[in-house]
């Protein structure tokens, strides 16, 4: 083949030159002309709201508004109570949840002074004899507390069961607020050992650099941090001390309640946390009070960071949680009400925007959190449970083929509309569906067969004639019939809500530490089927399903329906997992033939050491579940029979990890109830 070698022409490459210049000086002068005008509309929108905001301030000053304040506030009062109800949907909903409302007030009393120890079991703990003793430096920044709040909070650490702490005190008072040094001072002398130390600090730094000027007084093995107005349970160091004698832990925290007015019996709500999840902690400071860690950690990670301020325990926590978790045996929880929140005008725990400045500085610690563990490109925004509960949506690394795995018997009409939601609501593009056909003989299934095989991204695997149905059996061969990098378990009775649920669920299935990625699923009226999976839920005590049967506008336990987090497992019925841990784990175990094997499989990656996740950004309708009822629910005897022979090899397979309880789910909580009632009897919450 001849190569014709082409000559330049000099004026014509100059006249192209030319003109591509007027060509982009025309675009510059157009761009810089529309920013004119862009800058022309944002000022007058600047001067239109500084003027808004000048009549807003005046009415807000005005007498009318401030007499008419006790009707406003009725009225929100009754608003929300409207938009609650509407979340709790039916009127069987509403019943549940005034029932476990009614019983969490009744538990006030037994998570509060009830739950103090009698004079005799102060004595008789105070002998205990502990392997290692250790010194907790509780670090308390003090700013202008009022005396009744100074005194309340001295008095609850002084009134630990277990001696070994010191109370780091430093005061940046106003002089209107001298008497806050008196009264340490009061407190100092009548403890006599050196336990209370106390600067005051020349001026008020911020709550960050006043905390770390704590640092400096502490010497002890430990630090612990209280606010200056809240109240420590008289057990909390020693029951710390009593877990520190079973884990070699680095990082220890509790559960806390909010109260108001005069005792912390006036509680406003309980928050029952799960054990250490790096997912919730990202999406919200769920572990906030009472928490101490080793000394080490704050020698390595540093003290707090001014630029948090708002969000500096948030910060500190992420950066803690994450060294610790590496260490020993990591981060330990104790799964009791140890701290005690006051709720005042002002107060982060009364409203947080009180101080809206704490939900910028939040975002920038989950921010920092994550650019540390390696993320890039992610976006970090407030969900409607509340402002300092957050989404991330983290960037996808790469866009790898994805196989969405459906077996399939029967049931044409299910399946088409499983698979054209799919095609028609699917935004990512690189995956291939594998349908597993088992045992069909309608015509209406193998004429639909030949129409999904024509799709370009559609495969039919069939598996011939088989005896009995099972499940896992035809996961594991859909499997082996897959080319994608990553699966989606799919059940045929499916249909898809959310157009990026693959991205949703692929932004974790896609990190080095997660399993199993779980979506939420919905029946036909909204109800929520499925929301991740507790161990030991349910009259088996094998597994069941979290804020079952919600009204889809439920925020959920402590917001738990609007933010990534993460479960023991989750339904095998929208399930995204990468080849390589599925078959790292050996596939799905076929002696589990229908139920309980999605569970296993989530145990087993677990085992393995991996997070399994639930996201609820990622949403889906599960049809079936609900028309025909749960294998426990049929009145046929050979699968009722069926499924109590699988719940038993459960229970015994994973015997030590159900007598351990889930991790996820609060030991407070009655294993009887979906919805994160708390337990009836006194003495299984108080461990009288």
């Amino acid at each position: 083949m001849k190569h014709i070698k082409n000559t330049p022409d000099k004026g014509k490459d100059m006249s192209e030159t030319n003109s591509r210049e007027e060509y982009y000086k025309t675009l510059y002068e157009k761009e810089a002309s529309k920013n004119e005008e862009l800058l022309k509309e944002l000022t007058a929108l600047e001067e239109e709201h500084a003027e808004l905001k000048r009549k807003v301030d005046l009415l807000k000053n005005s007498m009318i508004y401030k007499s008419i304040m006790p009707f406003r506030i009725a009225w929100s009062k009754f608003k929300n109570a409207v938009i609650r109800v509407r979340r709790y949907g039916k009127l069987k909903e509403i019943i549940r949840k005034l029932k476990s409302k009614r019983i969490e007030r009744t538990a006030y009393r037994y998570h509060g002074t009830k739950s103090f120890m009698t004079p005799e079991q102060r004595t008789q703990a105070q002998k205990t004899v502990f392997k290692k003793e250790y010194i907790f430096s509780i670090l308390v920044p003090l700013y202008n507390t009022p005396e009744k709040f100074l005194r309340e909070f001295i008095s609850s650490v002084t009134d630990q069961v277990y001696g070994g702490w010191q109370l780091c005190l430093a005061d940046g008072s106003d002089e209107e607020h001298k008497y806050v040094g008196e009264i340490v001072e009061e407190y100092r002398k009548a403890d006599g050992k050196d336990r209370i130390r106390y600067k005051k600090l020349t001026e008020n730094k911020g709550i960050s650099e006043n905390t770390n000027e704590c640092f400096s007084l502490a010497t002890g093995d430990f630090y612990a941090l209280m606010d200056h107005d809240d109240i420590l349970h008289p057990s909390a160091l020693y029951e710390f001390m009593l877990a520190l004698q079973e884990k070699d832990a680095y990082f220890l925290y509790s559960d806390e309640a909010t109260f108001k007015g005069d005792s912390i019996d006036n509680m406003i709500t309980m928050h029952f946390k799960p054990d250490f999840a790096p997912d919730n902690l990202r999406a919200n400071n769920y572990i906030c009070h009472f928490s101490a860690f080793r000394k080490e950690l704050v020698d390595e990670a540093g003290k707090f960071r001014r630029e948090y301020d708002g969000s500096q325990d948030h910060d500190l926590i992420l950066r803690l949680t994450k060294m610790a978790a590496n260490r020993g045996d990591g981060v330990v929880h104790v799964p009791k009400v140890l701290y005690y929140w006051r709720s005042h005008a002002g107060s982060t725990a009364a409203d947080i925007n009180a101080k809206t400045y704490a939900i910028n500085a939040a975002k920038k610690a989950v921010g920092s959190h994550l650019e540390g563990c390696g993320f890039k490109n992610f976006e970090i925004e407030s969900t409607k449970a509340f402002a300092t509960i957050f989404r991330i949506r983290y960037e996808l690394v790469r866009k790898p083929l994805i196989s969405v795995i459906i077996p399939n018997s029967e049931h044409a009409d299910d399946l088409r509309r499983c698979i054209n939601s799919i095609l028609t609501r699917t935004s990512y593009e690189n995956y291939e569906i594998v349908i597993v056909e088992n045992n069909s003989t309608s015509r209406e299934i193998r004429e639909y067969y030949e129409e999904a095989g024509k799709l370009p991204n559609v495969t039919i695997a069939d598996c011939g004639k088989r005896d009995s149905f099972n499940f896992s059996f035809l996961i594991n061969e859909g499997v082996k019939s897959s080319k994608g990098e990553y699966l989606v378990l799919l059940n045929n009775d499916t249909e898809v809500i959310t157009r990026g649920w693959l991205q949703e669920m692929l932004m974790y299935a896609q990190r080095d530490d997660v399993g199993a990625v779980g979506c939420k699923l919905y029946y036909a009226d909204y109800t929520i089927q499925h929301a991740g999976i507790v161990l030991g839920l349910g009259a088996h005590r094998t597994a069941g399903h979290i804020h079952y049967r919600l009204a889809k506008e439920n925020l959920g336990y402590m917001g738990r329906l609007c933010y990534a987090q993460n479960v023991s497992a989750v339904t095998g019925a929208c399930l995204m997992v990468s080849k390589a841990d599925f078959e790292s784990v050996g596939g799905f175990s076929e002696e589990f033939a229908v139920a309980l094997n999605d569970v296993d499989f989530c145990l087993k990656l677990r085992q393995k050491g991996l997070l399994n996740v639930f996201t609820p950004f990622a949403e889906l309708f599960h049809y079936e579940s609900l028309s025909r009822g749960s294998d426990v629910e049929k009145a046929e005897k050979e699968k009722a029979d069926r499924y109590d022979k699988e719940a038993e090899h459960f229970r015994k397979k994973w015997k030590d990890v159900l007598e351990a309880g889930d991790p996820y789910f609060n030991p407070n909580f009655s294993l009887d109830h979906s919805n994160f009632t708390l337990k009836v009897s006194p003495a299984s919450m108080t461990g009288e």
